[in-house]
């Protein structure tokens, strides 16, 4: 069976799809995974994987009509030339995209992914003209081609209540995974080191994965408990939300937080903190808590959809508010106040990792909603 796999980001591919690239290739199938461009290091490891790659012209963040029309031209053309018998989109673009071209050039089996809603669909109440019409548009041409999935796939119960309520897709084509998961092995419980307190978070550094409270939220926590460490970790990115390399080492300057960039393996990062923070305003099901939880380290977060699906109050970690740096400081004064918590709330965290963020499971769900109902047609 040939398969292809849409994403704007060949990043993603190896990051977030590459267990599933290897299941699919080990169980026999033509797989076939298309992105706008790919590093000699990214086309090695994705060869290695067994896959076969193509690209396409996207303009990830841009809201050009011409452009957006080239990009569907692009994937109508390959999957005409092609003929996969599935396609799996995920991220907005090619959700829209590539789920019209799959449409389009006639792929038997069509499946979307929802992996978050992203910038566009994160409202703070100061959103101006020029976002509210992009997300009308957004959800105008989602709905177009999520009519045309075959099965619509949600990481999370809110965004899939979102996308039925709006009339984004129908409630018989929407199914939630639950996260994508980690591999649990790779990120194994790690001890914890001596010495006070130390705080990390992860992200892409953009205002709504609630970098500036983190920052804020430190000095706050400071004052009162001066040996405390925070640490950021995250690259610069592209989208309108985004923050510059100068505000964010503006932010940073006073050494309340130490921000470390963008690193590869964040493994030994994670296993130097005592709690993992993501104060975001929205998520699918954030990796980065996944896993920290699968390391054993409890969780601040915001309860807000995606997050909230991986802390359980009290138990594994607290909530904070969203765009709300007292609230955010209040939650991890906790853990300064009380550091004997940190041991058994880590426990929890990864007790739940293994019951919900295993990644065999979730590639298996995947495999099953996007193979199985073509299996018995296509035996010989």
């Amino acid at each position: 069976m040939k398969i292809a796999i849409i994403s704007n980001s060949a990043d993603s591919l190896i990051r977030f799809r590459g267990p599933l690239l290897r299941l699919l290739v080990e169980r026999g199938h033509d797989v076939h995974v298309l992105a706008p461009e790919f590093s000699s290091a990214q086309q090695k490891e994705l060869v290695m994987l067994g896959v076969l790659l193509g690209t396409y012209r996207i303009e990830r963040t841009g809201q050009n009509p011409l452009s957006d029309l080239r990009t569907l031209r692009d994937l109508t053309a390959w999957l005409r030339r092609e003929m996969p018998d599935v396609s799996l989109t995920y991220f907005i673009k090619p959700n829209i995209y590539g789920g019209l071209a799959a449409a389009i050039a006639r792929v038997p089996r069509r499946i979307a992914m929802v992996e978050g809603l992203g910038y566009l669909f994160t409202d703070d109440g100061r959103d101006g003209t020029k976002k509210r019409v992009a997300r009308q548009v957004a959800i105008t041409l989602l709905k177009i081609a999520l009519r045309r999935a075959h099965r619509v796939l949600f990481l999370n119960p809110d965004d899939r209540a979102e996308f039925v309520e709006r009339g984004i897709v129908s409630p018989d084509k929407a199914s939630l995974l639950g996260g994508i998961g980690v591999d649990l092995s790779y990120y194994n419980v790690a001890p914890f080191r001596d010495g006070p307190p130390s705080f990390l978070m992860i992200g892409r550094l953009l205002r709504e994965k609630g970098v500036r409270e983190f920052v804020v939220a430190a000095r706050i926590v400071l004052k009162d408990f001066p040996a405390a460490r925070f640490q950021l970790i995250g690259g610069v990115d592209a989208n309108p939300s985004g923050i510059s390399t100068d505000e964010i080492r503006a932010l940073t300057a006073d050494g309340s937080v130490k921000w470390l960039g963008e690193i590869c393996d964040v493994r030994p990062a994670i296993a130097d903190c005592s709690v993992y923070v993501l104060p975001s305003y929205r998520e699918g099901v954030p990796r980065s808590t996944q896993e920290a939880m699968a390391m054993g380290r409890p969780v601040v977060t915001t309860d807000v959809p995606g997050c909230r699906e991986t802390v359980l109050s009290g138990v594994n970690g607290f909530f904070a508010q969203p765009r709300d740096a007292v609230s955010l400081a209040n939650a991890m004064r906790k853990f300064c106040v009380d550091p004997g918590i940190i041991p058994a709330m880590g426990n929890e965290s990864r007790r739940m990792a293994e019951e919900d963020f295993d990644q065999v499971k979730a590639n298996e769900r995947i495999y099953q909603v996007m193979v199985a109902p073509l299996m018995p047609e296509m035996s010989p």
